[in-house]
């Protein structure tokens, strides 16, 4: 019996460790989603706001009256992107069904007609197995989760809202003195002090430039689809929004639905021209003037993105998926001015060349 434990393949007891640390702190992290996902989203609006209190304090406004000023504003844009949307949103759901049955006949009339020019159809597109109406529930539901799950709960997300809104305020309110505690607290450590301020400095510009550059993607999917007679183009731009915060995957993920109702509603033509409107819109906004603006590359591979979408989206549902990003690039700012965790920050970057490339 001693010679086969012996013998036999064994993990060591540190890794054994923190393979069930890693276990608990996940579930952590479920299970306290309720309070970390407005935490998240206060940290996220307090860097968003923190410019416009910056500025009104160097205009010599008073720190409670800019802090005041501060606050209305973010909750006067939330209110308003909120009143938006939630009538947006709510329509495309009610008009889904439509949008089915209309695909439907649409599919099964081009399935008819491609059968009489075609001898052999593949079999997943027989109209035996072929279910278009498949696609419409797939759209709604993306449409639903992704932007309707947190408004049409009206209780459930003016709770969110104000314990995020509080959480900011005092965010905010910390900022106001950060310089001098941390001077008060590390001393002449002057070196992380600078990597601390660079860190902070980091991470608003990617925030700062990542959301206008966002609200620029989503101005034009708007303009796109309203142009093109798509309706409901409010929810295409919103969706286009915070689909932008997502590399690589979010554009495709947002062109999805947008394609299936003007495919639905005017046929193929339509619907390749909104998919090659969303290709140009990519192209240009989010691989030309982003890094333009951000000055440097703080991308994150396409594997990394993938699997922070999938591990944040079953961690915190859909708000996950859209944070998911953002808050792995804040952790890989981190990273790349720690020395000990460098490494993980190449890890987490694109391919080297690609960097070389744009500096």
């Amino acid at each position: 019996m001693n010679g086969y434990n012996a013998g036999a393949p064994t993990l060591p007891g540190s890794l054994l460790f923190r393979l069930a640390a890693l276990v608990v702190v996940v579930a952590g992290l479920r299970a306290a989603e309720p309070i970390l996902i407005p935490m998240l989203l206060a940290g996220f609006l307090a860097v968003l706001s923190h410019p416009l209190l910056a500025a009104l304090l160097r205009r010599g406004v008073g720190p409670g009256l800019a802090m005041a000023a501060t606050v209305v504003a973010a909750i006067a844009v939330l209110t308003v992107f909120v009143l938006i949307i939630n009538g947006a949103v709510s329509g495309f759901l009610t008009a889904a069904p439509w949008y089915q049955e209309l695909l439907v006949t649409n599919a099964q009339g081009w399935i008819e007609t491609a059968s009489e020019r075609i001898t052999v159809l593949p079999d997943w597109l027989s109209p035996e197995t072929f279910d278009p109406s498949s696609l419409i529930d797939f759209a709604g539901g993306v449409v639903g989760g992704l932007v309707g799950g947190t408004v049409l709960g009206v209780a459930s997300f003016i709770s969110l809202m104000f314990l995020t809104l509080v959480v900011m305020v005092f965010m905010l309110a910390e900022t106001l003195d950060l310089s001098g505690k941390l001077r008060e607290a590390f001393g002449e450590r002057a070196k992380l002090l600078r990597h601390v301020e660079s860190i902070t400095q980091s991470t608003q510009r990617y925030v700062a430039v990542k959301t206008f550059v966002s609200a620029l993607v989503g101005l034009a999917v708007g303009v796109l689809t309203a142009v093109l007679g798509i309706e409901f183009p409010i929810v295409w731009a919103v969706i286009g929004f915070f689909m932008h915060y997502i590399p690589t995957f979010g554009a495709f993920l947002a062109a999805i639905p947008t394609v299936l109702v003007a495919l639905a509603q005017h046929g193929l033509g339509h619907a390749a021209l909104v998919l090659a409107g969303y290709l140009v819109i990519g192209s240009v906004l989010g691989n030309i003037l982003e890094p333009a603006l951000m000055g440097r590359r703080v991308g994150l591979s396409p594997l990394a993105v993938l699997l922070c979408i999938i591990f944040w989206g079953w961690v915190w549902g859909p708000i996950g998926m859209i944070l998911s990003v953002p808050v792995t690039v804040v952790f890989k700012i981190t990273f790349e001015h720690t020395e000990q965790l460098k490494w993980l920050a190449i890890l987490l970057g694109p391919r080297r060349e690609r960097v070389a490339a744009q500096k």
